[in-house]
């Protein structure tokens, strides 16, 4: 008869491939992609190199799975503070931007990676489904800003791409800087590093509600 795995072997095989999982992502978070070969992980997750392999035909497709957990999370955050609950469109895209920048610099290691590190391509695929994900949170919200008379009709998707765009591009420097001086020298304070964030956050929120197309501005679909 051919064998057929007890819940027992099934549950215990759910927990190895969740641990390696888990190990990935802390490996990336602690050292970014280049970091997380398939040994350091699997030394990581106390398991031999062969287990992760049985999980896992190539590193290109654990850390695409590692990454998709990562990024999920994060862009449900997004989805989440962008809800419509009586707020305008202008203060939900602001709410939007200040949880994906907060959170990029409260963890700049997985950040970087999540967002500009050089990657395998299925990683790279799932960089760019994700970015989609965010571009489609914020159009939600800038076609309820349409509909409603707050913002001017316009392409909601091309705004909504341009706005995830230059999050990116912005946020790229500052986190690539602060990985250089964690790497140089002693963590600086919280303290220290609320300072320094408070700024750059400040400028994403009011550039991306200024880049709004108000009602009264003529803007071509």
């Amino acid at each position: 008869m051919p064998y057929r795995p007890t819940e027992r072997t099934e549950a215990r095989r759910t927990a190895t491939r969740e641990g390696i999982v888990a190990a990935a992502l802390a490996q990336v978070a602690d050292g970014g992609y280049a970091s997380a070969g398939v040994q350091v992980v699997a030394e990581r997750a106390a398991v031999a190199v062969g287990t992760v392999y049985r999980h896992f035909p190539s590193k290109g497709d654990l850390f695409a799975e590692a990454f998709r957990r990562a990024s999920q999370r994060e862009l449900d955050l997004v989805v989440r503070v962008t809800e419509p609950d009586g707020r305008s469109a202008r203060e939900r895209v602001a709410a939007g931007v200040e949880a994906f920048a907060r959170r990029a610099l409260a963890g700049p290691v997985l950040a970087y990676a999540l967002l500009a590190e050089p990657v395998d391509p299925a990683v790279e695929a799932e960089r760019l489904r994700f970015r989609t994900g965010y571009r489609d949170a914020f159009a939600r919200v800038l076609e309820d800003g349409v509909r409603d008379g707050e913002l001017s009709p316009h392409d909601t998707h091309t705004v909504a791409a341009a706005l995830v765009g230059a999050l990116g591009e912005a946020l790229v420097g500052p986190l690539s800087a602060t990985m250089r001086s964690r790497a140089h020298s002693a963590e600086p304070s919280a303290a220290g590093q609320g300072g320094a964030k408070e700024p750059l956050v400040a400028t994403l929120v009011q550039f991306c509600e200024e880049a709004l197309p108000r009602a009264h501005e003529r803007v071509h679909a």
